[in-house]
């Protein structure tokens, strides 16, 4: 195992937008230089917009010092309604996978909750609340959360209404009053909002 890499989603449960997977690669001979940075990390859920971004900032220093690496990918709202969220957030991951590069035989998986990656990584663990107990996942919680805030909040540009830039497509009262309003914009998840629009 030449590679810790931690793994988790963010967006699995707002009425709009795509769903995240965010990845986070350490060097195993690594470890040693960067633990004391990343070590009392904490999962994006318990940060503020400021700290994550804070954070976001040490991982670039770090990926430009050649210690980590951290890739993210979306998977759409048609997606979401296609496959349902589960099957999406398989396809992300296995997307994010891909595009790093990931070799089985080389990297040791680390996934948040209820979150697997691709049979064919034999060397892989689910944690519950992954995302609290081990930095590399939460790392990976932070990115995935920073790129898809900045994602909706471009979105909120083009689907004005919704209040996207503040609930992010989460189900908050004033983003289901828009909803009953205005009636669905194009990236509502049409499976999850059948009820409200009804």
């Amino acid at each position: 195992m030449k590679y810790f890499v931690g793994i988790d989603e963010v967006g699995r449960g707002p009425l709009a937008g795509p769903v995240c997977i965010g990845l986070c690669i350490l060097p195993k001979n690594k470890l040693k230089a960067v633990w004391s940075i990343i070590k009392d990390v904490k999962d994006s859920k318990q940060l503020s917009e400021i700290e994550r971004n804070l954070w976001l900032r040490k991982m670039k220093d770090l990926r430009n010092a050649g210690a980590i690496d951290y890739y993210v990918s979306f998977v759409s709202h048609k997606i979401i309604d296609r496959n349902g969220i589960a099957g999406a957030i398989r396809l992300a991951i296995k997307k994010t996978i891909t595009k790093a590069k990931l070799k089985t035989n080389y990297c040791e998986i680390f996934l948040d909750g209820s979150l697997y990656a691709p049979k064919e990584f034999k060397n892989q663990k689910t944690i519950i609340k992954g995302d609290e107990k081990v930095p590399i996942i939460a790392l990976a919680s932070i990115v995935a959360k920073v790129r898809r805030d900045e994602r909706m909040k471009k979105l909120a540009k083009k689907y004005p209404g919704y209040d996207f830039e503040i609930n992010k497509g989460y189900g908050t009262k004033n983003h289901i009053k828009a909803l009953k309003k205005l009636g669905p914009s194009g990236i509502h998840r049409r499976s999850f909002i059948s009820k409200i629009t009804a």
